[in-house]
């Protein structure tokens, strides 16, 4: 808590005004005159918070950071991302956060009307405390915050994103990795990862490894950020590929559905022709997101590294967790923890060396999966 004091001493003050010119509505009333006219237009003015309401999406703008937001696991994370939802829950619609390049972008998009609030520290004329924007003309949605928000939020939003990220992403029984060794069968899915498998010309021992680092073979493994089932797929990811949400924990719905998935990011990653290669990109895509893998291609390639090569490009996944390399021009995604991706590619291929000596066989579907000691297996355990 002690690297946000100062940061939570001066955090929240909101700006709006139906007049041209914005004011800082502070939560205990303080009203502060901005500098500078807004672009809004007439419509745009209009558009408050029953229009926001009845449209049932909250967009607000903010920069990428640690301490700010950034997409982890397809959920937004940082202070002001985390509040953020916060208020969006309150007002019972949807989050969605635009990432700009600087406090410059901000402020010309949201007078442009392409957003309803900045959910970053702005610092306003006349004022030495930094806080949000609201968009010139949307009273109604600066009025509903200053009531939703009180100090206090600030230090439980911080104390749940610290709880979140030391608990255990996924809660799910541990299986042993293979179900039986002499018998050559690592899983009771080992039937359906080769037939999903041949349409991608991926080695289904690949996969199986894949799944077990996901969800140790657990139909019913679940994480705290939605993702359900053997292969861990987001809610938003199912309806992507069709997949009906409640055949998210179906074991053959999820290993066909991720097949697409990896279908579609070795799409993505046509351009890299080596198929080894191509995988290692594609794995680490299925973990962290296409674009923040492409943002590392493009340091490596920019430093004169192999941006077609993992063990070049892995450096720069790590890289872009430090304001140095995410807050350059070049990368278009900002912050990213890489580390997670990283250890996620490196574990699946070292489970894949163990299943490379497993040939293809049919397993008994009726066989209960079970630990080295014969017993089921009921505790928890994290990526």
């Amino acid at each position: 808590m002690k690297s946000y004091g100062i940061f939570i001493l001066f955090f929240l003050l909101f700006s709006a005004c139906s007049k041209p010119r914005e004011q800082v509505v502070a939560p205990w009333g303080e009203e502060v005159e901005m500098a500078g006219e807004t672009e809004a237009s007439v419509e745009d003015e209009t558009f408050d918070l029953d229009q926001i309401e009845h449209s049932g999406e909250l967009i607000a703008l903010t920069i990428s950071g640690p301490n700010t937001y950034y997409d982890y696991h397809g959920r937004p994370f940082g202070l002001h991302a985390m509040l953020c939802q916060q208020l969006a829950d309150t007002l019972g619609v949807q989050l969605r956060m635009e990432v700009c390049r600087d406090t410059a972008e901000l402020r010309s998009r949201l007078s442009q009307g392409d957003a309803d609030l900045i959910a970053y520290p702005m610092l306003p004329a006349d004022s030495a405390s930094p806080g949000w924007v609201v968009a010139s003309g949307k009273q109604q949605l600066a009025e509903r915050i200053s009531q939703w928000y009180s100090p206090d939020l600030i230090e439980k939003t911080l104390a749940e994103e610290q709880q979140l990220q030391k608990a255990p992403y996924v809660q799910r029984k541990v299986f042993a990795p293979m179900l039986n060794r002499q018998g050559g069968i690592i899983s009771r899915y080992d039937a359906l990862f080769q037939r999903y498998c041949q349409p991608i010309h991926w080695d289904w021992r690949l996969m199986a490894a894949q799944c077990y680092q996901e969800s140790t073979f657990d139909p019913n493994a679940r994480s705290w950020a939605g993702a359900r089932g053997l292969m861990q797929i987001m809610p938003q990811t199912a309806d992507h590929l069709g997949l009906d949400r409640s055949k998210l924990g179906d074991p053959e719905s999820s290993i066909a559905a991720a097949a697409r998935y990896l279908a579609e990011l070795e799409g993505t990653f046509a351009d890299i022709h080596d198929h080894r290669e191509r995988q290692d990109f594609v794995l680490a895509a299925y973990n962290g997101g296409a674009h923040h893998i492409r943002d590392a291609m493009a340091l490596a390639q920019r430093d004169g590294r192999n941006a077609h090569r993992w063990s070049d490009v892995s450096v720069y996944v790590l890289r872009l967790a430090n304001p140095q390399y995410y807050q350059d021009p070049i990368v278009k995604n900002g912050y990213m923890r890489g580390s997670e991706t990283v250890d996620y590619v490196r574990l699946i291929r070292q489970r894949y060396q163990q299943y490379r000596g497993v040939r293809a066989s049919q397993p008994t579907s009726s066989s209960p999966q079970r630990s080295r000691n014969g017993k089921h297996r009921e505790k928890f355990s994290v990526n």
